[in-house]
């Protein structure tokens, strides 16, 4: 039974081959366990004596890659893969479908190494293999067993090998998957307080707007500036910082509605978008959110700090270029900061 075994000099850096090792590992010494009593009721002590050697390879293999040993473990898995699917075959025919194990190598090989390697194991992969089809055209199996018995054999290494592919492909297609989410994920997130990132807030932007253009209706910009918040860094440490801004964050995000968009838009500043929202209703809401900061108290390490928040409040006009409105809403910050922070300021002109 093979393992899609890791490269090992990649282990340790992608923990989730290491991990489908182990469960290969564990999966092919239980098939190894069954051939054992199959290959005895058969009367096949040869084939049963080779079991009882793959079940210890996968057991010491198993051991090995728990000992983080991976050249060992991945050493012990080819080379029972390749002897075992070999004596298989010679001892009771190509039939027996022992050399399907040896295909098994192949997204393996692809997957885990370089691709120069890789190509080189392939080819090796494929003299091993049509040499032992060449070879089983001539020599007649050296202990053959009945018929049935062969078909019985030939039916479960193929039911194994159909189980594994399809266990590796569901586990390749998952790890794809969550790799995907991860890096749309990284692209779309500031990696700090898990807001959108600018770069994704000027996009659903730019989709709200197109559906505004089509659909008219009110949407209003908000932009949010913690007051003081280098004074924070340099009393408190960076560290601290780090704490208001996912502390503050957290605090916007649920204040927003599911429609409404909220991204850190630089530094200590923030942009959200309130679509179908008239300046009234924005008002309302920056008032309802700004006195939230004021209430908040951040602790760390015995030291509590309180924030406030100064916003920019103005309503989109139509056909306007987006960079307008946010300058316009940046220009309201600016009037709120210089007549005293702490407050909501709304662009009228």
């Amino acid at each position: 039974m093979p393992v899609p075994a890791e490269n090992p000099h990649k282990q340790d850096a992608r923990p989730e081959f290491w991990q489908l090792s182990m469960r290969c590992c564990q999966l092919a010494g239980s098939v190894d366990v069954a051939f054992l009593f199959i290959f005895l009721m058969l009367g096949s002590p040869i084939l049963a004596w080779i079991n009882v050697i793959s079940v210890a390879m996968y057991v010491y293999a198993y051991r090995a890659f728990s000992q983080r040993r991976n050249r060992l473990a991945i050493l012990l898995i080819r080379t029972e893969v390749l002897v075992h699917a070999g004596l298989g075959t010679l001892l009771i025919g190509w039939e027996s479908g022992f050399h399907y194990f040896l295909l098994m190598f192949i997204p393996a090989l692809f997957v885990t190494m370089r691709l120069r390697g890789a190509w080189i194991l392939a080819a090796c992969l494929w003299t091993y293999y049509v040499g032992l089809d060449v070879l089983m055209w001539y020599l007649p199996p050296l202990q053959p067993i009945s018929s049935n018995a062969l078909l019985g054999v030939h039916v479960f290494n193929l039911t194994v090998v159909f189980g594994m592919f399809s266990y590796l492909a569901l586990f390749y297609v998952v790890t794809v998957t969550r790799a995907h989410k991860s890096l749309a994920r990284m692209a779309t997130t500031d990696s700090l307080t898990g807001l959108f990132n600018r770069r994704h807030m000027i996009t659903q932007i730019e989709k709200a707007l197109a559906r505004q253009h089509r659909c008219p209706s009110n949407l209003t910009l908000m932009l949010m500036d913690i007051d003081h918040f280098k004074h924070i860094n340099d009393q408190y440490g960076h560290d601290m910082g780090d704490r208001v801004l996912n502390a503050v964050s957290d605090l916007l995000k649920s204040s927003m509605r599911d429609q409404d968009y909220i991204g850190r838009w630089g530094g200590e500043e923030f942009l959200a978008v309130l679509p179908e929202t008239d300046l009234d209703q924005a008002t309302v809401s920056a008032e309802r959110i700004r006195k939230a900061i004021q209430a908040l108290v951040i602790d760390s390490d015995g030291h509590k700090v309180s924030v406030t928040l100064s916003i920019g409040i103005t309503q989109y006009r139509a056909q306007e270029a987006l960079s307008n409105a946010i300058a316009r809403a940046d220009q309201a910050l600016y009037e709120g900061k210089s007549a005293g922070r702490n407050r909501v300021e709304v662009a009228l002109a």
